[in-house]
């Protein structure tokens, strides 16, 4: 019986749709963390009655076929790169993108990986670096004596070393656009590599045509919407309670057929 495996499509479909509420869910308070969104799609058809022929020689037109669907398949988890609320930490250091626009960073095996957590830190040498250690590009070392560190909106890095009258710039920060942010291959710690899919990356400074700008002082939140998660891990228990329920009923049909051929 076809509803037994279809059915069962319908049921794998809302457990990759629950993984991906429950991941949104648990990363709610990620900085800068973009929610997913699970995408299917409908499976091949099988055709009982074919439309658009003859139902006799040389008669009228079927105008309409029989087509029974043999269920749905994921054929995505979209990233949905929505600008997420910005919060205000004080931190010098902190930096929130307003708008389009990924700052990079260097990947561990010398790749250049892009980020929109701007929760940055200094090392062990001053350099400017990512929360997890990777190191902000292009490099910036902010000296041991610098008393205040400004980020203007246009990216521009400047110090104020020991008593000076003047502040000294340090370096520019860029930003990089892409053409699909969606193809973006994330990686974990608040990471994203270029693919095929998201086109090579166009780099610029912020507030060029097109470009975001950096916000000093501030962090982008999780764009996650805890009320809408919610609702949508309802919708899928309740989907797949439905795919459960037309499990149940075709095992039911399958034994009353079995029974009565026993006759």
């Amino acid at each position: 019986m076809r509803a037994l495996a279809i059915a069962a499509t319908g049921m794998d479909a809302q457990q990759t749709n629950l993984e991906v509420i429950a991941n949104n869910i648990a990363n709610i308070n990620t900085t800068a963390f973009k929610r997913g969104r699970a995408e299917f799609t409908d499976l091949l058809y099988q055709t009982e009655r074919a439309q658009g022929v003859m139902n006799r020689a040389n008669q009228s037109v079927v105008p309409e076929g029989a087509n029974i669907g043999l269920g749905v398949q994921t054929s995505a988890v979209r990233k949905l790169h929505i600008q997420g609320e910005i919060s205000q930490t004080s931190n010098d250091l902190d930096v929130a993108i307003v708008g389009k626009g990924w700052l990079q960073v260097d990947g561990p095996d010398g790749n250049t990986l892009y980020t929109r957590a701007g929760a940055l830190n200094k090392d062990s040498t001053g350099r400017l670096v990512t929360i997890d250690g990777y190191g902000v590009q292009p490099n910036i070392v902010i000296p041991t004596d610098a008393t205040e560190v400004t980020i203007s909106k246009d990216g521009i890095i400047s110090a104020r070393i020991g008593t000076a009258n003047n502040l000294t710039e340090l370096g520019q920060l860029n930003l990089s656009n892409f053409a699909n942010e969606a193809g973006l291959k994330p990686l974990g710690d608040n990471l994203f590599s270029q693919t095929e899919a998201s086109g090579n990356a166009v780099t610029a400074a912020p507030q060029t045509e097109g470009f975001g700008y950096i916000k000093q002082g501030y962090l982008e939140s999780s764009n996650v919407d805890s009320v809408k998660e919610i609702t949508d891990l309802i919708s899928a228990q309740r989907a797949y309670e439905m795919n459960s329920k037309v499990i149940t009923t075709a095992d039911e049909m399958a034994t009353i057929v079995s029974q009565n051929l026993k006759r």
